[in-house]
């Protein structure tokens, strides 16, 4: 009696562990099949189209050492090393996009438009306001036009042919406005003429993703604001005594209060564009808590928490090694021992590994999100 009870137990342990192991051989099948789909999905992005400003450009002339000093090479970009782009054309397996005023490179995988000091309005339109933009006229509708131009060399007038390059494509739009901001608030405006700027920027970002969808773009990426409130340009201008204005990441209240009002604008933006273009994913990059990401987990993401906010690359007579007059590479700079323990390369700019830890941050929340579009 008690050898059929221990046969029944087996037999039924047996049926049991059957069951569970076909369970988990189907889920285990079902896995691979939606991450074969989603490798599929990413894998047919055959092109990046980068729009923005210092950023995202990979070729600055005038970027000379320290600059590219991590990489061993000049590189173009305003940093130590690599951009989030560089990283983000990593992720997708395509090569690092070239600028497009370099007028022989490849631009077989994508073209980098971003020029550093750009805007999102025109300096025709800031002019208006009476700010100056003082290192290029290359705003976003001139990229606009360059991304025009770059279609038609392709294609010629053949609107499929447009329609398809761009459909196939991941176009990363910015960041884009914030050095409408920093002129403005560099030449000293009131701080509710620079609030006043927020929905003509806005705009300007708006009608550039309305155009690139309208031309066949169906992944879409628009990132907000950093935190500018953390960064050293903004934390040694209005450094104070007052510690009721900084917050609890030592970061200048004010200034990231503004941050966030451009960020929730740019967001309800991309929900009315949603609703205009369901079928096109629209993604928010969210620069803000990415950064303040890095801030708060500096240790554990290999920064060093001590003078965390003091700048790599610079000349400065505070506590955050910045002087706005006499930067990175001015006369007397000196370089930290090592950028990989600092996000912030020269008071405006991140270091490399600063950019690789946001394009982490970013690619984790952004590639759910470009999956939508069908």
């Amino acid at each position: 009696m008690a050898t059929q009870k221990s046969s029944r137990s087996v037999l039924l342990l047996f049926l049991v562990l059957f069951f569970v192991l076909n369970l988990i051989s189907k889920a285990l099948a079902l896995t691979s099949l939606q991450n074969h789909i989603i490798f599929g999905k990413l894998m047919s992005i055959e092109r990046i189209f980068q729009f923005g400003d210092s950023l995202s450009d990979t070729g600055q002339p005038f970027m000379t050492y320290p600059y590219g000093q991590t990489m061993h090479n000049p590189s173009g970009r305003c940093s130590d090393g690599l951009l989030m782009i560089d990283y983000f054309a990593n992720f997708f397996r395509l090569p690092l996009l070239n600028p497009y005023l370099d007028q022989h490179a490849n631009f077989t995988h994508g073209v980098n438009f971003a020029v550093a000091g750009s805007t999102a309005l025109d300096t025709s339109t800031l002019r208006a306001k009476g700010i100056v933009s003082p290192v290029t006229n290359s705003s976003l509708s001139v990229q606009l036009n360059w991304f025009r131009s770059h279609l038609h060399s392709l294609c010629g007038d053949n609107l499929d042919c447009k329609e398809r390059v761009v459909r196939r494509s991941l176009v990363m739009m910015g960041e884009t406005g914030g050095n409408d901001y920093n002129y403005a608030l560099l030449e000293r405006k009131p701080m509710v003429e620079v609030y006043r700027m927020v929905p003509d920027v806005v705009r300007a970002i708006e009608e550039a993703v309305d155009e690139v969808i309208n031309m066949g773009a169906v992944r879409v990426v628009v990132p907000g604001n950093f935190p500018i409130g953390c960064m050293p340009i903004y934390l040694s201008l209005l450094e104070t005594h007052d510690k009721t204005m900084y917050d609890e990441l030592s970061c200048l209240k004010g200034m990231n209060e503004f941050a966030r009002f451009h960020n929730h604008h740019v967001q309800a933006t991309i929900r009315d564009l949603q609703r205009k273009h369901p079928n096109v994913a629209i993604v928010y990059g969210d620069y803000f808590e990415g950064l303040r990401w890095i801030i708060k987990d500096a240790s554990f993401l290999g920064f060093n928490k001590d003078g965390l906010q003091k700048v790599c690359c610079g000349v400065g007579d505070n506590k955050y090694n910045f002087n706005l007059t006499r930067m990175c590479g001015s006369e007397g700079f000196t370089v930290c021992e090592n950028p990989n323990e600092r996000y912030s390369w020269d008071g405006i700019h991140l270091t490399q590994h600063a950019y690789f830890r946001m394009a982490q941050w970013l690619l984790r929340r952004i590639i759910p999100g470009i999956l939508q579009a069908v």
